[in-house]
């Protein structure tokens, strides 16, 4: 990776759901000793009138978010762009040079309308790098444990960050991303693969798996804990948790999502868009989503 691509870069309407976005953003750029890149896309929203006899400049949405961030994360190193290009060419070529870009997933749109679902999404889909899709409302808190004794909730231990692998393309870039994010944050890692198999008739649910689908599941296992030893052996500080679990991947997934600081999902370049998992991990989990594609 060249240094001109070492930045963490997010999309700013002005809407909530952007702000929030920025600050997850922000504390991300924090953990990773990177940069953070503010960067606004299409029309210029409209400015609000200067109050009457306060010499005051009137600021843009990108400016008031980066006074708001420069406030919070003092040591941060922000830089702020403005760009009349469209959003989703904008953001597709801003993540092209950016480490992780961050996009808001819900809530409102804003004056532009930078950060419609659709465009998030449709970024998502096809952007080179990793987008971190974050729900409006999101707050540091929100991806660390309860803290408890005194401690202050921005001193808490982080909850794991959860990764979807299907063992069929274990890609190096995704697992590299999810085990350098529970590094970052010294949270545990705990990769989910699932597996579908269609249940013998009049099987009780917990009742044993018949003997092909066990050694199914066994295999899977065996699979799973070869493909992690070099990760686990790299990042000999992080706690890893393999789970090889029988049902839909959404499903899996969504659960362990609201228990989870980050959930980081695949996306692979050769196959069309997202897939009915991946939006539905977007649209539904209960904790950021990382979108990594890989070959």
């Amino acid at each position: 990776m060249t240094s001109g691509t070492r930045t963490i870069t997010v999309g700013i309407d002005g809407s909530r759901t952007g702000l929030d976005a920025a600050d997850w953003a922000a504390r991300e750029a924090e953990r990773r000793r990177l940069p953070l890149r503010l960067l606004h896309a299409g029309a210029e929203p409209p400015v609000p009138a200067p109050v009457p006899d306060v010499d005051l400049p009137a600021r843009t949405a990108l400016d008031r978010a980066a006074v708001q961030l420069s406030y919070a994360h003092p040591a941060l190193d922000i830089i702020a762009r403005r760009t009349e290009t469209p959003a989703v060419p904008a953001l597709l070529a801003a993540a092209a040079e950016a480490e992780t870009l961050v996009l808001g997933s819900g809530g409102f749109t804003g004056f532009a309308g930078f950060l419609v679902g659709s465009v998030a999404l449709a970024v998502a889909a096809r952007a080179e790098r990793p987008v971190v899709l974050v729900r409006t409302g999101e707050l540091a808190e929100d991806e660390r444990m309860p803290a408890g004794d005194g401690t202050p909730p921005g001193r808490a231990a982080y909850l794991p960050v959860v990764l979807g692998l299907d063992l069929g393309h274990p890609a190096d870039r995704l697992v590299a991303y999810a085990f350098e994010a529970a590094a970052v944050r010294s949270a545990p890692l705990h990769v989910v693969h699932t597996w579908t198999t269609l249940p013998p008739t009049g099987r009780a649910p917990g009742a044993p798996l018949p003997g092909d689908a066990a050694e199914r599941e066994e295999d899977a296992r065996r699979t799973l804990t070869t493909t992690l030893r070099p990760w686990r052996h790299k990042f000999p500080g992080t706690d890893v948790l393999e789970r090889v679990i029988p049902g839909h991947p959404g499903h899996h997934l969504l659960r362990a999502s609201i228990r989870a600081g980050l959930l980081v999902i695949g996306r692979r370049t050769s196959a069309p868009g997202l897939g009915r998992a991946a939006r539905s991990l977007i649209h539904h989990a209960g904790c950021p989503v990382a979108v990594v594609p890989h070959t």
